[in-house]
């Protein structure tokens, strides 16, 4: 059987997994990296219509895994956010101008977020690659835990991070428990070109299926997250490209003139998972596999970033002052660090998503007044900016 020694063991190979193992390994650490795909395959894939944000406050946390510097080309800046409900006149708008600061975040397609990520693993000479592979078995025993793939291998490390998804098999199999819920929603997601620019405006509605995002993306393109009831999915779904684009100018309107599809149209079920403990005995959770999220604020992959930048942290102490990285204290650490803001963010994600979905005429005039009663205070303002920047308050 082989046997193979690293410092960290990383189960999951998404952006977060692979941001881990950037940050740790260009510090020193040994990583081996294993997931269930070769994320080398999705490195020349076409476009798959999928784009995340990525907070101002997370760009710190690329640049200090060693990627932002190759992705800033492809990163498309948000310079306003505007947020209204339905056809309402009141609404929250947002411009980087009222804090004197940089862009509030950046959307940039996946596709060269992995690519950019995936290749400064693969130079950092600290991270082997496993995959594909699957994790049989993992037992934790004294300084080390053993973790046993599909093909034989063993592995020794002295920290595990789950990052295999909200679906996580690592976190279940370590017994940590998880509560899910399955909203009566699903999420369409695509990318359309438009024919007027968008001026680096991001606009989210909230109809009353959910709601209904617009955020810019390079060459006069933008990514669409439609969040609709799931009871009308199936019709939604089942429309050709065309009808499909008539139902969005419908609820974006004319600002953004002709529209056309640039990519494929997918489509998800909306559900919330959060896991009851972020760590066990040498493992700790994160991104997905710590919590997923309502998509309603595009906060999920930002959740990721700071879960790497806290466990790096951690981590890194430990290491300097001769401490083991996955004892207990150094788990705590992580743990405590990112338990309120993860918690924090499920549950204002959760309610908004509540919120904005409930019908009644009073609760719908409240929504509006809201909005229209934070963007009229301007310290108040402020401070929605810099949460939604991801920049300290």
């Amino acid at each position: 059987m082989p046997e193979r020694d690293a410092d960290l063991l990383i189960v999951g190979a998404g952006p977060v997994g692979l941001g881990i193992a950037c940050a740790l390994a260009a510090r020193g650490l040994s990583v081996t990296l294993m997931d269930a795909r070769d994320p080398a395959a999705g490195l020349d894939a076409a476009f798959d219509g999928r784009a995340s944000a990525i907070a101002a406050g997370s760009v710190p946390v690329l640049k200090r895994a060693g990627v932002w510097s190759a992705l800033a080309g492809d990163a498309e800046p948000i310079h306003e956010i505007r947020v209204s409900d339905g056809d309402s006149r009141m609404f929250l708008h947002f411009h980087r101008a009222e804090l004197g600061m940089g862009p509030l975040g950046y959307m940039v397609e996946n596709r060269f977020l992995r690519r950019a990520l995936y290749r400064r693993a693969a130079a950092l000479g600290g991270v082997t690659l496993l995959a594909p592979r699957r994790l049989a078995a993992m037992t934790s025993a004294g300084p080390r835990l053993r973790a046993t793939l599909d093909d034989g291998t063993a592995v020794n490390a002295r920290l595990a991070v789950a990052a295999d998804g909200k679906h996580s098999a690592t976190r279940a199999r370590a017994g940590i428990a998880a509560h899910r819920r399955l909203y009566r929603q699903t999420a369409f997601i695509c990318t359309v070109a438009h024919e007027f620019p968008h001026g680096g405006a991001a606009q989210e509605r909230f109809l009353p299926g959910g709601p209904f995002a617009v955020l810019p993306l390079s060459r006069n393109r933008s990514s669409l997250v439609w969040t609709e009831h799931r009871e009308t999915g199936d019709a939604i779904a089942a429309l050709d490209d065309d009808r499909f684009l008539d139902a969005v100018r419908r609820r974006l309107g004319n600002g953004l003139g002709s529209l056309s599809l640039a990519g494929p149209r997918s489509r998800y079920p909306v559900e919330r998972v959060r896991a009851r403990r972020l760590v066990a005995p040498r493992l700790a959770l994160a991104g997905d596999a710590a919590r997923a999220i309502h998509p309603i604020a595009g906060q999920g992959l930002n959740l990721g970033l700071r879960d790497i930048a806290a466990l790096a942290d951690a981590a890194l102490d430990a290491a300097r002052s001769g401490l083991d990285i996955g004892g207990e204290d150094t788990l705590r650490r992580y743990e405590r660090r990112r338990r309120a803001d993860s918690l924090a963010m499920t549950l204002a994600t959760d309610g908004l998503s509540r919120l904005f979905v409930a019908g009644a005429g009073p609760v719908r005039a409240a929504r509006r007044l809201g909005l229209a009663a934070v963007n009229r205070t301007p310290a108040l303002k402020r401070v929605f900016m810099r949460r939604a920047m991801g920049v300290a308050s």
